[in-house]
């Protein structure tokens, strides 16, 4: 995993890189995540940061702790989390872009220009 950056708390990054596992199905639904002290030692970062990252996920009710198992996605999570993250990025991230959209005076073709220009590169 690469580094963080300074614009969040280090939990809120972690939460983000576990829930952007469960989107990709890089762990599917009923499987174990890694461990706390797994994730702790690969990123150099203290367990206790770890489990706040979990208890974000736990809150949404996208995974469970089992007793001595671990975390685990639950059944229907990746639909729960998209339409969680989906609602998330409208309310808090949108507004905050669009307005820096228009105080850039940026126009969709514009915009769109790297996502195309992706496409073109993709399919060469």
């Amino acid at each position: 995993m690469d580094e963080f950056h300074t614009s969040q708390p280090i939990f809120v990054q972690i939460r983000q890189r576990l829930a952007e596992m469960i989107l990709r199905g890089n762990v599917a639904e009923g499987e174990a995540l890694p461990s706390v002290r797994q994730i702790a030692a690969d990123l150099s970062v203290n367990p206790l940061t770890v489990t706040k990252a979990f208890d974000a996920l736990v809150e949404i009710g996208v995974v469970e702790k089992r007793r001595g198992l671990g975390m685990f996605v639950k059944p229907g999570a990746r639909a729960q989390l998209l339409t969680h993250e989906r609602e998330k990025f409208l309310l808090q991230d949108w507004p905050r872009i669009a307005a820096q959209i228009k105080a850039l005076e940026l126009d969709l073709n514009t915009l769109l220009k790297p996502i195309n220009d992706d496409q073109v590169h993709n399919h060469e």
